[in-house]
């Protein structure tokens, strides 16, 4: 049986990592991202747990390139300005995460 929400890819961070914490022993560290490849701009929110979330939010800043795994969900959102309309917001909670250093061969 294969899951079909599984998501891996390279992303871009669009703003610094924010730690918070559920309580004492439980953080998790949150972001938005953008996906490079994508001719629309897909943004979509990221979700690190545990250790994960402490190394994310100690190592990672603006504009770093990350290669990520994780579980694809969709979560329903309301804005509160003058439309008020539902709105859907794409997260991904990521398990797995690997540096993409960017080389440049300027002479």
């Amino acid at each position: 049986m294969v899951d079909t929400n599984f998501i891996g890819g390279i992303v871009r961070i669009l703003e610094t990592p924010k730690q918070n914490a559920i309580s004492k022993t439980i953080l998790f560290t949150s972001f938005r991202a953008q996906f490079p490849q994508v001719r629309k701009n897909c943004v979509v929110h990221l979700k690190f747990w545990g250790n994960l979330a402490r190394d994310v939010a100690n190592y990672y800043k603006t504009n770093d390139y990350i290669l990520i795994e994780g579980y694809l969900s969709s979560v329903n959102s309301q804005s509160f300005n003058s439309t008020n309309r539902k709105s859907k917001k794409i997260e991904i909670t990521v398990l797995k995460i690997y540096p993409i250093t960017v080389v440049s061969n300027r002479s």
